[in-house]
């Protein structure tokens, strides 16, 4: 399997992530983690998987990856399996103004999701939201681990 993860990162958190999802890949394949600006559209030709991740910034990715995915040609990725990640705040056990702006806004690994179906993507699983402490991090304990084992269903649902 030939894999590329690509993200963007503000504060490190997500970068994190995207490693963490890579070197479980790489224990079945090839993974190369990349920011959006490091990758060509053109390179989406010769992959099986395409992970895309980006930090939630209200309730979308970052420009970044917004611009990433927009270079995307339409059915570029017929046969690629895909799937999204974000990071973001949790509203659980916040004040009522957080959980009514996440409750609205939402998170961005749905929207990233959305735009690589729409690119011809197969998502082969649920979008994933890793939590992050606060604006700036750190993330939540665990949450690497369990983007490791995230990556893991994804290798397993993608053959």
């Amino acid at each position: 399997m030939k894999a590329i993860i690509v993200y963007d990162s503000v504060y490190g958190n997500t970068e994190k992530i995207a490693r963490a999802i890579g070197e479980a890949i790489i224990k079945s394949g090839e993974a190369k983690v990349v920011r959006p600006g490091e990758v060509n559209p053109s390179e989406l030709e010769s992959i099986d998987l395409l992970i895309v991740g980006s930090p939630t910034h209200g309730g979308r990715p970052t420009k970044p990856v917004q611009e990433f995915l927009s270079k995307i040609p339409r059915k570029a990725l017929e046969s690629v399996s895909t799937a999204a990640f974000d990071t973001g705040i949790s509203g659980k056990g916040k004040g009522i103004g957080i959980r009514i702006v996440v409750g609205v806004l939402g998170y961005a690994a749905g929207r990233i999701a959305g735009r690589l179906k729409n690119k011809g993507g197969h998502q082969v699983v649920p979008p994933a939201g890793f939590i992050v402490e606060g604006n700036e991090g750190p993330l939540k304990e665990g949450e690497l681990e369990r983007a490791a084992s995230w990556a893991k269903e994804i290798v397993k649902s993608g053959k």
